[in-house]
């Protein structure tokens, strides 16, 4: 296993809300949030290794984090712990990604697998940081702290310090409303 020091995690850059699923289950056309995300990271020239891939989730040629949360709560995998990330750059050897499916606004169900997610990898690599991609942003003007005129991007848009600090619970400015 290589070693792990950065837990990331991003949001998909996706509507709020929007589950990313298509089509029916089982027909033609039908396409998951996964296969969704994969697409995309294809079309930016991402690539999967053919042996790694073969070992692990064939089917995503292009996939660069490792877990995505759906907005149903489901935790599915993307690359293998094992698999060099696509998703920080500068930052992919150590690291495992971990990506919310929508942009600053994330369901009850989402907000509780991220907590069993990193919960479960923070057990498995105690020394690794846990941020967020837009933690890993250059410091430009080099006072030693990342601030948002200093972000690339706003990713995984939530301030993920703010939220270990308040014990990994839901940041309601970041809830998103369901119905039930």
């Amino acid at each position: 296993m290589r070693p792990i020091n950065l837990i990331v995690i991003h949001c998909a850059a996706t509507p709020n809300g929007d589950s990313l699923f298509r089509g029916s289950p089982g027909t033609p056309g039908q396409r998951t949030p996964v296969q969704a995300i994969d697409a995309m990271h294809q079309a930016r020239g991402f690539r999967r290794s053919p042996k790694v891939r073969q070992a692990f989730n064939p089917q995503l040629a292009a996939i660069g984090y490792h877990f995505v949360l759906y907005t149903n709560g489901a935790i599915v995998t993307g690359r293998a712990p094992a698999e060099i990330g696509a998703h920080v750059q500068g930052h992919n050897v150590d690291s495992l990604g971990i990506c919310l499916v929508g942009t600053d606004k994330f369901s009850p169900a989402q907000w509780e697998s991220l907590r069993g997610v990193v919960d479960s990898l923070a057990k498995l690599y105690p020394a690794a940081r846990i941020v967020g991609h837009r933690d890993l942003s250059p410091d430009t003007d080099g006072d030693g702290k990342v601030e948002p005129k200093e972000w690339i991007k706003v990713c995984p848009g939530f301030d993920v310090g703010t939220w270990l600090a308040g014990g990994m619970a839901p940041l309601t400015d970041h809830l998103l409303e369901t119905s039930r």
